[in-house]
C-alpha cells in the first residue's frame, strides 16, 4: 500500500503513543489477579477476587503488534529520508557566518 509521507509520519506518532501506553500497562497493578479473603463469621470466609479485564497474553500481543508496526513504518520513513531529495535555498545549507566577526583571511 502506498501512502503519503505525511500520513506515515502521523501513523508513526500514533503507534509510538500506543507503544508507550501499552508499555506502561504491562506492569500495572490492575493487570494482575488479586484474591482477598474476608471473614464473614467465625466459621465462614468470603473470597473476593479482582480479575483483570484482559490477560497478560492479550496485552503482550497488543504491545508486540504495535511495536512491530512502529518499526515497519519508521523503516519506511527512514528509507524515504535517505532516498528522497528536496529543493531548498542555498542559504539553508550554507555555513553560518557571523557578520560581527572580522574575517582575517579576507585582509
Amino acid at each position: 500500500m502506498k501512502i503519503k509521507l505525511a500520513e506515515a509520519l502521523l501513523k508513526r506518532k500514533e503507534l509510538q503513543e500506543r507503544v508507550d501506553r501499552l508499555r506502561s500497562l504491562q506492569h500495572a497493578d490492575f493487570a494482575e489477579l488479586k484474591i482477598k479473603r474476608v471473614n464473614v463469621t467465625e466459621s465462614t470466609d468470603e473470597v473476593r477476587a479482582s480479575v483483570p479485564y484482559f490477560s497478560m497474553q492479550q496485552l503482550t500481543h497488543a504491545f508486540d503488534t504495535a511495536a512491530k508496526n512502529l518499526r515497519l513504518v519508521d523503516a519506511a520513513i527512514q528509507q524515504a529520508n535517505w532516498t528522497t531529495e528536496i529543493e531548498v535555498d542555498d542559504v539553508v545549507v550554507a555555513d553560518y557566518v557571523d557578520p560581527y566577526v572580522k574575517d582575517d583571511k579576507a585582509a
